[in-house]
């Protein structure tokens, strides 16, 4: 299994991240908790950094190798674009805290946070993240990291829907680390662990759509 320099850089600062941040959990929760990852802090404004990255990484490709490309592989790769634009978004709530945007009336009132983003909705007795940005996101995810890539591999009509739209493929190693960042996360005494998980996901995200099983999909068209 060899890694190119970009791959090895990557893993190396997952590995970095998840190690400081296991000591930090166990030797200061309170820093951890209130610093470390709070709000708009060195974690959360990584994961929204590393999202934003897959946006852009996205729309280069849109506007530079499109051409000679299907519309159905011009269609995946901007609504991956948009989709990680808007992760990138909700997570630093739009940059209501970096810009001092009060949230309007509607968001103090139906927000757990009182911020202006989505995922911290409550509808009723419910939170939206609880639902959607929690349990349907994490079977999405054990569905795109382990019987995707299988199914890609044996299945003609798999491999044909995913090509046709620029689904980015996982590698072996890719679910290996984000299975690995799992375990190590768990392992975390500090209540906001998971935030850190969220920048494992979009570390090792960022490396999935740069490197793909598929990666042929992403080569520039010969037009002759």
């Amino acid at each position: 299994m060899a890694f190119n320099k970009t791959e090895k850089l990557g893993y190396a600062l997952l590995g970095i991240i998840l190690i400081y941040s296991l000591y930090l959990g166990f030797t200061n929760p309170d820093y951890f908790n209130n610093t470390y990852a709070a709000e708009d802090h060195t974690v959360e404004n990584g994961t929204a950094f590393m999202l934003l990255c897959i946006s852009l990484l996205c729309l280069v490709r849109l506007f530079t190798i499109s051409k000679g490309k299907s519309i159905t592989w011009k269609l995946g790769v901007l609504l991956f674009a948009i989709v990680f634009f808007f992760g990138a978004g909700e997570e630093i709530s739009w940059g209501q805290r970096i810009f001092g945007i009060e949230s309007g009336e509607y968001f103090l009132q139906h927000n757990a946070q009182k911020e202006t983003n989505l995922h911290n909705l409550v509808v009723g007795d419910t939170k939206i993240n609880k639902i959607i940005f929690s349990q349907l996101l994490m079977i999405g995810m054990v569905v795109y990291l382990l019987a995707v890539p299988l199914m890609y591999r044996k299945m003609g009509w798999v491999k044909n829907l995913a090509d046709k739209f620029a689904v980015p493929v996982v590698k072996w190693h890719q679910t290996i680390a984000f299975i690995a960042a799992t375990v190590v996360v768990a392992l975390i005494p500090a209540d906001r662990k998971w935030e850190v998980y969220e920048l494992a996901f979009g570390l090792i995200f960022f490396l999935i759509f740069l490197y793909p099983l598929n990666g042929y999909l992403f080569k520039k068209e010969i037009i002759s």
